[in-house]
């Protein structure tokens, strides 16, 4: 069976997009090919960062999801970026069979951070 493990986001920032992701997230550089930046994470998902000064404007519906495998490291996690004060970061939103935020990454793109 396939799954998927590659998204490629084009960002004004290389350096900033490539600490948001390692810092919040884990991703660490695996390959650098044609100056994009290859990020991978622990299931061996490839975020692939390409600077792009004019990246073209993603629609208001997209976004990118990480699941966190307990209800207490989404928590936690919510708490380490609010004492960061990470870059327009959402309120928790914690029910009996869901927790999770959004923030959003240094180019504006939504990110959902759950535990179901």
């Amino acid at each position: 069976m396939a799954s998927l493990n590659h998204l490629h986001l084009h960002v004004k920032d290389l350096a900033a997009s490539r600490r948001f992701y390692e810092r919040w997230f884990g991703l660490r550089e695996s390959a650098v090919h044609h100056g994009i930046v290859f990020l991978r994470d622990d299931t061996g998902l490839d975020l692939a960062l390409a600077p792009d000064p004019k990246p073209a404007r993603l629609p208001k519906w997209f976004h990118v999801g990480f699941r966190l495998p307990t209800a207490k490291a989404t928590r936690e996690l919510h708490r380490r970026m609010k004492r960061a004060k990470a870059r327009r970061l959402g309120a928790l939103y914690d029910e009996p069979d869901m927790v999770w935020f959004r923030a959003y990454d240094p180019d504006g793109v939504r990110v959902d951070v759950y535990w179901e």
